[in-house]
């Protein structure tokens, strides 16, 4: 009888795993399919921020498909470890929800967003458990770079920023031969006054390129070059920007001030990016070689 009855253990064990997984997987659709009911608003003006302009936070739409496209790989190279719900979950999940309704009340929206990044490791932790969490964790916490950051916190930083550009900017364009004044972050040309302003201070460069410098950070596998990117990713934004505006009041000298009402101005926006982010790709060296080798062990 013994052997009978061993032989039929298993064959209930097996019976009960795929009906877990169903009820497993059941969970957590209804699980996402209420934290996109509770969070939609949110995510509409995540979007809509994202959208405002190349000056506003532009690379976070860039942000929720790279996480998505992470999770899933770094999913499928660990797929052996075990799937163990953890009521850890909730010493996440409950104070971001917390936060959301507190916002629902002030209508900050930012709140909101940053609650619900808080919640996404409240569900992997409840649905996931610990071993799978912490192999998604990287991607887990980079999504807070999708958050904007409002001028209010930045001020500051933004009028560095702008301070920091004029004063390079200025000697720079005249030993290139351009006569000009600069007073505070004012360049008086001979046919025009440019301030540089806030949108100008390349604080959106900056972000991004942080962002992105964390993101080659973690595919690369030499500590060296980890800190390096890291290291490099303000000075390399800043120096984008730098010429971005030399590049514009260049411009400006030569054509007037109407050439900032053109597709000019937006377009050399989107050259800060196109420097700044191919260069750290350079300096962070084996990052794309890694990031293929996790696609492929996937």
């Amino acid at each position: 009888m013994a052997p009978v009855v061993a032989a039929a253990e298993p064959t209930g064990v097996a019976g009960a795993a795929p009906a877990a997984t169903s009820v497993n997987r059941l969970h957590l659709t209804l699980a996402g399919a209420a934290v996109a009911l509770v969070y939609a608003p949110t995510v509409a003006w995540l979007v809509g921020r994202w959208t405002l302009s190349v000056w506003q936070h532009a690379h976070g739409l860039f942000i929720p498909p790279l996480v998505g496209w992470l999770i899933v790989q770094e999913l499928k190279r660990h797929r052996s470890l075990p799937v163990s719900g953890s009521a850890a979950g909730f010493l996440f999940l409950v104070p971001a929800l917390a936060i959301h309704v507190l916002d629902t009340g002030i209508q900050t929206q930012l709140l909101s967003a940053i609650s619900l990044i808080m919640a996404l490791p409240g569900l992997s932790l409840l649905f996931l458990g610990w071993p799978r969490t912490k192999a998604i964790l990287f991607p887990l916490l980079f999504t807070a770079f999708a958050l904007p950051i409002p001028l209010a916190v930045t001020e500051r930083l933004h009028l560095v920023l702008r301070h920091l550009t004029t004063d390079i900017v200025a000697p720079l364009l005249s030993a290139s031969g351009l006569s000009l004044f600069k007073e505070g972050t004012t360049v008086f040309l001979a046919n025009a006054t440019v301030q540089i302003a806030d949108a100008c201070s390349g604080f959106s460069t900056l972000y991004a390129s942080l962002a992105f410098a964390f993101l080659l950070a973690y595919f690369s596998s030499s500590v060296k070059r980890r800190v390096l990117v890291l290291a490099l990713a303000a000075p390399v934004a800043i120096a984008a920007n730098v010429l971005r505006m030399f590049i514009l009041l260049w411009l400006v000298a030569w054509r007037g001030p109407g050439i900032l009402d053109t597709f000019i101005h937006p377009l050399s926006g989107m050259l800060t990016f196109a420097v700044a982010l191919p260069l750290l790709m350079w300096v962070g060296g084996d990052g794309s070689a890694k990031a293929s080798t996790i696609t492929t062990e996937a």
